[in-house]
């Protein structure tokens, strides 16, 4: 939520509106189509290609000979070198499994399947089914998707946040680099953003006057109005975390009135999360009428709280099962959807609203739908959900009912477009090391991770027999080099 960005930032937000329609989410053609079944098919016609060309070789490799010397140096094998031979491999695909699993939890994908991406995929011809010529459809939707992305993964200052943000441009801007460095107290901070008012509001004057004689003079006036905007906001912030809230609620206010195109800055939320602490829902509810519109911007601050609005007209007289029995009046269908539109927009913040997943202390910027947004979201909003009976329990039964309207949140969305596959990337960047990042949806298990897990555990039980019944399993080893060798001769 960019604070000082300047007015051109408005028409970047990362803005969710309504879903598109289904027929703009339309399947490849049966170009496309074409191309990617014959690169799925590459590895079997390589595969039969083997096979055939060794039939062909079998008598000119002597491949009957060579497997009956290889039977007979086989049997002469001790048990002990089965052993040690089955125990290396499951200690070798032990560490691949644990370096796997690792590499999974830190970056989200295989690295098994990453190298044979990037590395073997190429041998195999397997790059020409994403290529697509210019203007065409697939590389349309392609540069379209692509633009989606970075307008949703983009990176936001975190609009409860106090500390921290201003360029060093004049007195006033020092005067805030002061507050934000080195205050150590609340208090502290108000007094220098107090000092830095007075220098922004006299340059800001004059400013004004001089604002028609040059495009370098409206340049500057539009900077100095972020500058004092900015000023206020901070000193609005300082005055609701002294317990002041009434007086912060006239400063944004009187900002809101004064700097109506400065929306993008998301005062609202912190108007919102003030009059949510007076308990003045109606205020609450005034101001959601305003901003959440289909055509602004959202937020987890702005879908969570009409959530909690229309919750918090039925949640102190809901039962599950008494609901079950009788099913739901139209009010609590309201509370429902409107909390399944809040979690399709965010779905990382029930977990911490209701207390899954521990709470650590905000960071400085946020990504929206992310799980940066959620932390900040419910470290200033938890206690509003608290203080309203029965509020955290509806949103318990009926949360995860949202993902089965979605089952592919990735490729469509219902009320909102599709969830952006950045965030995860991006709140890493953000988040500290020790916070486990939430991650939407929920990732299965690369295949290579079962593979070696499986592994590992097949050989050392190998081992462990052949250790424990030597004789019984060098009978079943000669057993197998039979079979192995009588199909060959069979081929």
């Amino acid at each position: 939520m960019a604070d000082g960005d300047g007015l051109g930032e408005a028409a970047t937000a990362a803005a969710s509106p309504p879903a598109p329609a289904p027929g703009q989410s339309l399947s490849l053609g049966w170009r496309e189509r074409l191309r990617a079944g014959l690169a799925g098919t590459g590895a079997s016609l390589w595969f039969v290609a083997g096979l055939g060309l060794l039939y062909v070789l079998r008598v000119p490799l002597r491949l009957c000979e060579n497997l009956a010397a290889v039977t007979v140096f086989l049997n002469s094998l001790t048990p002990k070198f089965y052993v040690a031979l089955t125990g290396t491999s499951s200690l070798i695909s032990g560490l691949i499994f644990m370096f796997e699993w690792w590499y999974f939890h830190k970056h989200g994908t295989s690295f098994i399947e990453q190298v044979s991406v990037s590395h073997l995929r190429p041998l195999m011809g397997g790059t020409e089914s994403s290529i697509s010529e210019p203007g065409s459809p697939s590389s349309n939707r392609e540069s379209e998707t692509s633009r989606q992305n970075l307008s949703e993964c983009k990176v936001w200052r975190n609009p409860l946040n106090l500390f921290r943000g201003a360029e060093y441009r004049s007195c006033a801007t020092a005067y805030v680099l002061l507050a934000e460095e080195e205050a150590t107290t609340i208090v502290d901070a108000e007094r220098l953003f107090k000092q830095a008012l007075k220098a922004g509001e006299t340059i800001y004057r004059r400013s004004q006057q001089c604002q028609h004689q040059s495009p370098q003079h409206e340049a500057q006036l539009r900077r100095d109005t972020n500058v004092l905007v900015y000023i206020k906001r901070r000193l609005a912030m300082c005055a609701r975390k002294l317990g002041r809230i009434r007086e912060a609620v006239k400063i944004m206010r009187d900002l809101m009135k004064e700097f109506p195109p400065l929306t993008m800055l998301n005062i609202h939320e912190n108007l919102l999360e003030s009059l949510l602490e007076l308990q003045a829902y109606a205020d609450v509810q005034a101001v959601l009428a305003k901003y959440d519109d289909i055509s602004l911007p959202k937020s987890a601050a702005i879908c969570y709280t009409a959530a909690l609005l229309k919750t918090r007209t039925v949640s102190d007289k809901f039962c599950p099962e008494t609901a079950s029995r009788r099913g739901l009046s139209m009010a609590e269908i309201n509370a429902v959807e409107a909390i399944h539109r809040a979690v399709e927009f965010n779905p990382h913040v029930p977990k911490y609203l209701l207390e899954m997943k521990s709470l650590i202390l905000p960071p400085e910027h946020i990504l929206k739908r992310g799980d940066s947004e959620a932390i900040a979201y419910a470290f200033f909003h938890l206690q509003h959900w608290k203080r309203i009976e029965g509020a955290l329990n509806l949103l318990q039964c009926t949360w995860e009912g949202t993902f089965r309207m979605i089952p592919y949140p990735l490729e469509k969305g219902h009320l909102f477009y599709p969830y952006p596959s950045c965030t995860e990337t991006a709140d890493r960047e953000l988040l500290p090391t020790f916070h486990h990042v939430s991650v939407y949806p929920k990732k299965e298990l690369p295949f290579f991770i079962h593979f070696t897990a499986g592994l590992c555990s097949s050989t050392a039980m190998i081992a462990l027999l052949t250790h424990q019944f030597p004789e019984i399993m060098g009978v079943f080893a000669k057993a197998v080099s039979m079979i192995s060798r009588t199909c060959v001769e069979y081929l």
